[in-house]
């Protein structure tokens, strides 16, 4: 059994979602961890949850980023610890210079609610190892500033060294500009960091987790963490 923490930020939303399918689905240990806090209280796996931290003043994520927690959360990733942030969560771990890149507003100013589809990039890490690249997922986004942008050196370095996750396709699985709800760059829907260790994306992937919701699309990202991590 591993022992993850999701952090609580003022204005998380999506912390109980998380906590529910790690939990109750997953039959795993899960602590919370307030922003305030100082003590990861020794867990694997640190889970940043969607939301709007902060009321999303200043930019999505820019506040949470100096949460006291995050002094612990980025000292534990620089020592290999595993993280995971999902939309909001993507964003602070992009404050933070956890992973490479920003997250702008999205191409057409609006917030976007809905069901995506994407396209796993590789197998080479811990959330996707135990998934198809050639099959499809279907998971919801819910959020006005997931627009991932980087500079052209820096996207070539996350192509070369493999650190795209996902990738926004249709629903026939093809990368089109079509299927790209945000304006993300290569339509890049979630990236991990140099060391393999940090994850970030913008799709939740606890909200297609549980039969009661017709998709289970999300479900093989949880399992690919239990089935590849040995504790």
């Amino acid at each position: 059994m591993m022992k993850f923490g999701v952090v609580v930020f003022p204005g998380s939303n999506c912390d109980q979602d998380i906590i529910y399918v790690l939990e109750h689905i997953m039959g795993q240990q899960v602590v919370k961890l307030w922003h305030k806090d100082h003590d990861l209280q020794q867990v694997d796996f640190v889970v940043l949850p969607g939301g709007f931290s902060f009321g999303d003043y200043l930019r999505s994520g820019a506040i949470a980023r100096f949460s006291p927690i995050m002094q612990e959360v980025i000292q534990f990733a620089s020592k290999g610890g595993y993280v995971m942030g999902i939309c909001n969560g993507f964003q602070i771990l992009a404050e933070a210079g956890l992973v490479p890149g920003v997250l702008l507003h999205n191409a057409n100013r609006k917030f976007i609610c809905r069901n995506v589809f994407l396209k796993p990039q590789t197998t080479q890490t811990l959330i996707t190892s135990g998934l198809d690249l050639n099959r499809r997922l279907k998971i919801p986004v819910a959020h006005g500033e997931g627009n991932y942008f980087a500079d052209e050196a820096t996207l070539k370095r996350l192509n070369d060294n493999d650190q795209v996750l996902f990738r926004y396709c249709d629903e026939s699985g093809n990368i089109t500009p079509e299927a790209n709800p945000n304006g993300s760059a290569q339509n890049i829907a979630g990236i991990c960091n140099q060391g393999r260790n940090v994850f970030g994306l913008m799709p939740h992937p606890e909200r297609a987790a549980d039969s009661i919701l017709n998709n289970e699309d999300g479900l093989g990202i949880f399992e690919s963490i239990l089935k590849t991590v040995k504790i």
